[in-house]
């Protein structure tokens, strides 16, 4: 499912190149459930962009879903970030505007689905994650437990092949964290989501069934 070969990441720091990640080859394979950890400033947080497509990387090749990403225009990476993608982050990133319903609803409307398909994937969300009662609340009358439900919701509203989740449980207390690390768990297991996750904890990794390690920008062996 995911291929990265050779892949580097820098920034010019005067004449010379401050690298933040270097010669990052690894495969994912559909329906894994994989945990990236390391230190603060190995690079876990740049190359789980790169695999969200929310950076690219200045060498190397990256394969996705057989597609090679450097190769496609950006209308051809919006559509795949759009219907294969799903991000989970640390601060929820929930629009503050919207109530739970709106938030989840949004990926259905950027992907044109109509108003029944949206209200019934909607509905179904909510009743799995049980956060029925809060659907017209907004985000600010939420736990943070809660906002990363709805952040999760939101995640998987159009069926992804991939999440992709940075410190998921970052913000929240232990039990919110492990009730949150339970239920990716379920999704990988039962829905067959492919779950990659940047983690400081090794309680989460062990979700997983993965452990890639990053120091300096380069796998440890």
């Amino acid at each position: 499912m995911i291929q990265l070969k050779k892949i580097y990441k820098y920034y010019n720091a005067g004449s010379k190149k401050a690298y933040v990640l270097s010669d990052i080859s690894l495969d994912i394979a559909a329906g894994e459930f994989v945990s990236i950890m390391g230190p603060s400033g190995s690079g876990k947080s740049t190359l789980l962009h790169i695999l969200g497509l929310l950076e690219e990387p200045n060498d190397g090749e990256y394969l996705l879903l057989g597609e090679n990403v450097s190769k496609l225009n950006e209308k051809k990476k919006t559509e795949l970030h759009r219907n294969q993608i799903g991000f989970v982050f640390q601060a929820y990133h929930l629009i503050d505007e919207l109530t739970v319903y709106e938030n989840i609803e949004t990926p259905l409307l950027y992907k044109g689905l109509n108003s029944s398909e949206r209200k019934s994937r909607v509905a179904e969300l909510l009743d799995k994650f049980n956060i029925v009662g809060r659907k017209d609340l907004f985000p600010s009358q939420l736990s943070g437990g809660q906002q990363q439900l709805v952040g999760i919701a939101r995640a998987i509203a159009g069926n992804p092949k991939v999440i992709f989740a940075d410190e998921p449980t970052g913000n929240l207390h232990s039990d919110q964290a492990t009730e949150i690390m339970e239920l990716f768990k379920k999704l990988n297991e039962q829905e067959k989501v492919t779950i990659v996750q940047v983690t400081h904890s090794e309680h989460n990794a062990t979700f997983g069934n993965r452990i890639i390690r990053l120091k300096d920008g380069l796998i440890v062996k």
